[in-house]
C-alpha cells in the first residue's frame, strides 16, 4: 500500500465499505497564502502539491473514481493576473505528471466547458485524456470550468429537443434518463463530498449527482489538506448510515 501502509488509520478502514466515488470541493488556496503574508499564486502551487498526494493516495487506496473541482464558472470573476496563472498551473500540471498517471493506470476524464481556455490549454487537456484513455484503474475526473446549474440546463435542453423531435415522450423522462445527459453519466454518483477550509456550502458542484452523498467539511485548508485528512474522512463516512430516505 505504498506510502500508506505505516498508517494506523489504515486499519481502521473497512474496505468492504468504502465509497465507489469521493468528490472534493478544493477550497482555502488564496487564505493559505494570505495568512503567510504570500500572494496568492503560492497558495494555487501549494495546492497542486495536495492534488498529487490525494491522488496518489487514491491509487493506492484503489478508490474507483475521484473527482475534483478544480475550476468552476465563477472562477472567471477573479483577477485576470490570478486566472492567467491557474491555467498555467493546469498545464504544468497536465504535462509533468502525465507520465506517472500512465504509470499508475489512472483514467481520466474533464466535465465543464473547456471551450473557453485557450487553444493551447485545450489541446493540451485533449491529448492528455487520449493518452489515458486506456487505463483501467483510478478515474480521475477534473471540473474544469464547470457549473453544476449549466450542466442541469444542457441536459434539459437535450431532452426538450428529442421530445420536441418526437424521439422521445415526455412521460418516459425520469431521474435515470435524465442522468444519462449529464456529463458524469458513465460515473457512479458521489458517495462522499469533501470540502475543505470550512465552508459548508456546495458552490454549484455535482448539484444532482451529491442528492445521497454524505458531506465531509474540515476546517484545513486545501494546501494542508493531507493523506491522514483524507482517511480520516473516509473512516467518518464508514461510521454513518446511508439509509436513502428510509428507515
Amino acid at each position: 500500500m505504498g506510502k500508506l501502509k505505516s498508517s494506523r488509520l489504515l486499519e481502521k478502514i473497512d474496505f468492504s465499505y468504502f465509497p465507489r466515488h469521493v468528490a472534493i470541493i478544493m477550497d482555502g488556496n488564496g487564505r493559505w497564502a494570505e495568512r503567510r503574508g504570500l500572494p496568492r499564486n503560492f497558495g494555487h502551487q501549494a495546492g497542486i502539491k495536495t492534488v498529487r498526494r490525494i491522488i496518489e493516495a487514491a491509487v493506492e487506496l484503489k478508490l474507483p473514481v475521484i473527482t475534483l473541482y478544480a475550476f468552476s464558472v465563477d472562477n472567471w470573476l477573479r483577477p485576470m493576473r490570478e486566472i492567467k496563472y491557474l491555467m498555467k498551473l493546469l498545464e504544468k500540471y497536465i504535462a509533468r505528471d502525465l507520465k506517472k498517471l500512465k504509470k499508475e493506470n489512472v483514467f481520466l476524464k474533464v466535465i465543464g466547458d473547456i471551450t473557453k481556455f485557450s487553444p493551447s490549454t485545450q489541446k493540451l487537456i485533449k491529448s492528455a485524456i487520449a493518452e489515458l484513455e486506456g487505463n483501467t484503474g483510478l478515474k480521475l475526473v477534473l471540473a474544469l470550468n464547470y457549473g453544476s446549474r449549466a450542466e442541469i440546463v444542457k441536459a434539459a435542453r437535450k431532452l426538450s429537443n428529442l421530445v420536441a423531435g418526437k424521439k422521445m415522450a415526455s412521460k418516459d423522462i425520469d431521474e435515470e434518463k435524465f442522468s444519462r445527459f449529464l456529463e458524469t453519466d458513465t460515473l457512479s454518483d458521489p458517495d462522499l463530498l469533501i470540502r475543505t477550509s470550512g465552508e459548508k456550502r456546495l458552490s454549484n458542484f455535482l448539484l444532482w449527482q451529491v442528492s445521497y452523498a454524505e458531506l465531509y467539511f474540515t476546517d484545513k485548508l486545501w494546501p494542508d489538506f493531507n493523506r491522514r485528512d483524507f482517511l480520516e474522512a473516509i473512516i467518518d463516512f464508514q461510521k454513518r448510515k446511508r439509509r436513502y430516505g428510509g428507515l
